[in-house]
């Protein structure tokens, strides 16, 4: 087979055949194409779009293109599951849904990343913690899953790596924001963690990748669809982003509040504490380990009432080279910034909306994520005690606390953050967290 020849077919708006698709994969991860050749296949797949068929076909061929973890030989007691989310502004609830899962019974071999533009990364967020090593060898990896009953790592270096050669390239052609390329993208890694569910966070709103609601449904139908057809059962519920997630934004102050999650109820952000316990439903029934959402919802609870849930996080960081006691001393642990400063509102109102994004570049300006990919982050600053949509100030309340490194990265963070929280006289109309569910119909347990 010719390169251009398909590249040709595909640009034409023709259906490629399974075994071009596999070519052009297999061209991918061994370096016999060029980065013209896969940039010029990304922009044809970009404009021309994939059938749902051709999205199977690549999702199967990219997660074929390294190694695929097994778990069938560690005969564990429970279902693999795991969640992903498209990313946002405050999106801590990896931390705290894996070990609620991993308490309830189930097992979740999560492969996250980094931070990605203006959204926070899961593995910058873990990153913070002494110790804890977020590229453990796959032994480490896989005696933490059955033993603890979680573990988040990044990816490794043999795992789906033609997603990796042409997540770069699409990164530098301007082919990022394409449907089935994010559906094979994202699902590629999952088959490849040899996972038995999946359930998917798609969020919409300002800060969020997909803002338009349409395209973040687009998205969900298409990797719900994508997944199933792959053999992956899998629900999507799709998510609000038009504010902060929780009370904090950053790294080191996420990882604090999501340890307050898990250790103190009081201390759980009502609109977190929904989306949390709504995702961790839609695995526990996945998995087959809730028959309804009320019972599964029940559990999930459960667990983080009984401390169970703390007590797998606690044992997650120990297992993966963190400290021992970081569940009960985790401020003695993470990094503080030198500098903390007032938002404070300019006005008396109520906070009548948020720009999610604008938000995350503040932290982003702050150091609390990258410009470059060779940036380095600084993982102590970020935004605590964040106000949420609806509440009523007065001028001269604090809309957020700023921790930075400076004085004057301190002033510029607030000088955008005044801008990006619009304070007006009336109150908006509520925005539901959960927006919607998205599935295939019967194809919602593991089989």
């Amino acid at each position: 087979m010719l390169p251009q020849e398909i590249i040709r077919r595909k640009r034409d708006g023709e259906t490629l055949r399974p075994d071009e698709i596999a070519f052009m994969v297999r061209g991918i991860a061994d370096g016999s194409l060029s980065e013209g050749q896969i940039g010029a296949f990304a922009m044809a797949a970009f404009l021309r779009g994939m059938s749902m068929a051709e999205r199977v076909e690549l999702t199967h061929a990219m997660a074929a293109s390294g190694r695929v973890i097994r778990w069938d030989d560690l005969q564990l007691p429970g279902p693999v599951l795991d969640k992903h989310s498209t990313g946002g502004v405050g999106d801590k609830v990896s931390l705290m849904l894996a070990p609620i899962i991993a308490a309830c019974g189930g097992f979740v071999p999560m492969i996250s990343g980094r931070g990605l533009g203006h959204t926070g990364g899961t593995l910058d967020k873990l990153a913070t913690i002494p110790g804890y090593r977020t590229d453990p060898d796959i032994a480490v990896f896989r005696r933490t899953v059955r033993e603890v009953g979680c573990a988040i790592i990044g990816q490794t270096d043999d795992l789906a790596p033609a997603d990796r050669r042409l997540y770069a390239v699409r990164d530098v052609t301007a082919t990022v924001e394409s449907v089935p390329l994010i559906t094979a993208s994202i699902l590629s890694k999952k088959l490849a963690a040899g996972l038995g569910g999946l359930v998917m966070d798609v969020k919409t709103g300002s800060g969020a990748f997909a803002a338009d609601p349409a395209m973040a449904r687009e998205l969900a139908e298409s990797i719900v669809t994508v997944a199933t057809g792959a053999g992956l059962p899998t629900v999507a519920l799709i998510t609000d982003m038009d504010q902060v997630l929780g009370r904090s934004a950053g790294n080191a102050v996420e990882v604090a509040e999501a340890v307050a999650y898990l250790t103190d109820r009081r201390a759980r952000d009502p609109r977190l504490h929904e989306v949390v316990i709504a995702l961790a439903a839609e695995m526990l029934r996945l998995g087959g380990l809730a028959e309804t959402a009320a019972m599964a919802t029940q559990k999930a609870e459960a667990c983080l009432a009984d401390g169970g849930a703390a007590e797998a996080f606690g044992q997650m960081v120990a297992a993966l080279g963190g400290p021992h006691d970081f569940i009960t001393q985790a401020a003695r642990y993470l990094p503080r910034a030198p500098v903390m400063r007032p938002c404070l509102a300019l006005r008396t109102g109520v906070v009548a909306g948020m720009d999610a994004r604008r938000v995350g570049l503040a932290v982003v300006a702050l150091g609390g994520g990258r410009r470059r990919t060779s940036d380095t982050i600084n993982p102590a600053v970020g935004l605590t005690a964040v106000c949420r949509v609806g509440a009523t100030v007065a001028a001269g309340d604090p809309l957020t606390f700023v921790h930075a490194a400076s004085e004057s990265d301190a002033a510029e963070a607030i000088a955008t953050l005044q801008q990006a929280i619009r304070i007006a006289d009336v109150a908006p109309s509520p925005t539901p967290v959960i927006r919607s569910r998205i599935a295939v119909p019967g194809k919602e347990k593991v089989a």
